[in-house]
């Protein structure tokens, strides 16, 4: 019997050492993977994932960045979700900012969410291969060279005169929001297309709000969905485009813009293959196609994140006296020139100041919230494990917003770009690497003219300070427009919208 319980107990302790050690192997294991993880996060439901829970984002006055906020502050700087059907995961930091933006082609490219990329077209330089987004982005250069961008700032310079001396009449309030969209696609109009007025404007306008509308719209074809009327939309503006192209490839007609210059470079690149047709390889042209949707996202990138920024501006302006004061120091000794001729780029070099506001502006704004790309292989960042096939997102607005970062984050402070002392990555309003944005010092420009013009023409005073975001915006509007009351400044030249062109 003793050696019996004997037995029995050597046993039990024998197999309670194996599991003692299959326990702490495991624990060992485990540890070892810990260093690389699937990040934390949850897929929602089968199939649909959190789509739904994404689209009440949208339909909510934080925007679809409050979906983002939730889980970052739940997860931290790295969270994974599922939207439409797609794994998504989201970074925050700049360390991540830095491995996604600087490799593009080896482990990622670009690639936005299915009604972004319906709508925009798979052939816009937001949403090409990365072999096609080289050559596109090599000829739309042209437009953003410092000639044109010259030529633009006088150009956009006399559209904000013509705005702004009809601000008088309208019983003394202004809605920014409103005012910026027409005047920025004017200008992105006249430059791209020499569309200045007409109904074919007026057409053209309406169908790219449909457009826009339809961009984070959940991807459903029925006629009474904004995604249906967006993509029919898309259509007229591609037959409208078809159309002009064709006109001038016959000859009916030449105009010095940028869809000219397009349509000269593919002649140029013609006649080069037919030289060179025993030669293996061929220039590479454009095809109709790619043209078509990089005007149409030319336009809505030129008008609506233009637009939206400067909104922003001028609602952080009305609320920072102090700041306003600064830029009014800056500005007002500059009018003996600027009210006489229109603006040039050397005008908005002595504009040290106010180039502070804008960046500051845009870094608070942050009016694209976060940059998309496809996984291309099976990565490892920051620890997890990141799966071929995914999407990685770079939360621009959290690093923007960190406070590890940016010292006060929340507080409007445009003197914290006096010197070079923000971290690599930590202000990205154009992205970074090989997709920055072709229209940063565009859009800069045309900040910095519409601010001059603005703070040297009127005073005003803000109506509503919501922040509140408008419902299915792409990009990060205010609702309510920003209105403003305004009131002359006595400083104003009474025919500074007829100001010599030459």
């Amino acid at each position: 019997m003793d050696e019996t319980r004997f037995l029995y107990g050597y046993i039990v302790f024998v197999i309670g050492i194996v599991i003692i050690l299959i326990i702490m192997n495991t624990k060992k294991m485990l540890r070892g993977r810990s260093t690389v993880s699937i990040p934390p996060g949850s897929e929602g439901l089968p199939l649909i994932g959190e789509t739904l829970q994404f689209m009440a984002a949208i339909n909510s006055s934080q925007g679809f960045y409050q979906f983002i906020q939730v889980r970052h502050l739940k997860y931290g700087d790295c969270f994974r979700t599922n939207i439409f059907g797609t794994t998504n995961v989201f970074f925050s930091s700049t360390g991540a900012a830095k491995i996604i933006l600087n490799n593009e082609g080896e482990n990622f490219t670009k690639r936005y969410i299915k009604s972004v990329g319906e709508i925009v077209g798979d052939n816009s330089v937001l949403c090409a291969s990365t072999q096609r987004h080289k050559l596109i982005r090599s000829r739309l250069a042209n437009l953003f060279s410092l000639s044109s961008l010259s030529i633009f700032t006088k150009q956009f310079d006399q559209l904000v005169l013509e705005n702004l001396s009809d601000w008088e009449q309208k019983a003394a309030t202004v809605v920014v929001l409103r005012e910026a969209l027409k005047v920025t696609f004017k200008a992105m109009c006249k430059i791209l297309l020499s569309l200045e007025s007409g109904k074919e404007l007026e057409m053209l306008e309406n169908d790219v709000t449909r457009v826009y509308d339809a961009m984070l719209a959940f991807p459903l074809k029925l006629p009474w969905t904004k995604f249906y009327r967006g993509v029919k939309a898309r259509k007229r503006i591609m037959r409208t485009l078809e159309k002009m192209i064709n006109i001038r490839r016959k000859g009916l007609e030449t105009h010095e813009d940028f869809l000219q210059c397009l349509l000269a470079e593919d002649a140029v690149d013609k006649d080069r293959a037919s030289l060179s047709s025993s030669s293996s390889e061929t220039p590479k042209k454009l095809t109709d196609e790619e043209i078509q949707d990089n005007i149409l996202t030319m336009i809505i990138a030129g008008q609506d994140t233009t637009a939206s920024a400067i909104t922003w501006m001028v609602k952080y302006l009305s609320e920072n006296e102090e700041v306003l004061d600064k830029l009014k120091a800056e500005h007002f000794p500059l009018m003996e020139r600027t009210k006489k001729s229109l603006l040039t780029l050397e005008d908005l070099n002595r504009m040290p100041y106010a180039s502070k506001v804008v960046k500051e502006s845009l870094r608070m704004a942050s009016i694209v919230a976060w940059y998309p790309r496809l996984v291309i292989h099976d990565c490892e960042i920051e620890g997890y494990v990141i799966k071929a096939g995914w999407s990685v997102n770079i939360d621009a607005k959290s690093i923007h917003l960190d406070s590890t970062v940016h010292i006060n984050p929340y507080k409007f402070n445009p003197s914290r770009f006096d010197g070079d002392e923000s971290k690599p990555y930590g202000f990205i309003p154009f992205s970074m690497g090989g997709r920055t944005c072709l229209g940063m010092h565009m859009a800069k420009a045309m900040m910095l003219v519409f601010l001059h013009r603005l703070i040297t023409t009127y005073k005003w005073e803000m109506i509503d300070s919501d922040s509140s975001i408008d419902k299915w915006a792409m990009f990060a509007r205010l609702k309510s427009g920003c209105p403003i009351h305004v009131k002359s400044t006595n400083m104003k030249d009474k025919s500074s919208c007829c100001i010599n062109k030459a």
